[in-house]
């Protein structure tokens, strides 16, 4: 089953956001972590095509030629001095998505992933995508409490309109 969240909750979803959770929904049964361990590249991969079809530039591989290129710093004639990469990318720029599996929770790279996009240039939402489960660990549980943490408390501000998390 795939869940999702927005946050802050005090939103709803856009339709772009909803097409997405469309998007991993229309593939839950070869995704789903309770029947299956894939890595977050076959993932993306199970995906992919369904992005595509919702106007989603799609990592095409791991060479450099292939990955998502988003500005994060500019020098001398608008050149691009740091980008970061990103899973898919809608083709306006404002929505990023990153695909994690096991590393999820484990090793916080969800929290790079929230990092790396409040860097990116124009871009608005983040959806980070995390298993529901991982070793006997409710991962998209995990992070759901971190963002509920980040937003209720108010200390830290981000710059993103929001985060959609989607477990699957």
């Amino acid at each position: 089953m795939i869940n999702y969240q927005l946050f802050p909750r005090s939103i709803g979803l856009s339709t772009e956001l909803e097409q997405i959770v469309q998007c991993f929904d229309a593939v839950n049964h070869l995704i789903s972590s309770d029947a299956n361990n894939l890595s977050s590249n076959e993932v993306l991969s199970a995906i992919r095509s369904n992005l595509e079809s919702a106007d989603f530039l799609v990592e095409a591989g791991k060479s450099n030629k292939d990955k998502i290129h988003v500005p994060v710093l500019f020098g001398h004639n608008n050149k691009i001095d740091k980008s970061f990469y990103a899973d898919a990318l809608s083709r306006d720029g404002k929505i990023v998505i990153e695909i994690e599996a096991g590393r999820a929770t484990e090793n916080n790279q969800f929290l790079k992933d929230i990092f790396q996009a409040c860097m990116m240039h124009k871009v608005e939402y983040l959806v980070i995508a995390v298993r529901n489960t991982y070793r006997g660990h409710a991962d998209f549980e995990i992070v759901y409490s971190f963002l509920e943490t980040l937003y209720i408390s108010s200390r830290l501000h981000l710059p993103l309109k929001g985060i959609l998390l989607v477990g699957y």
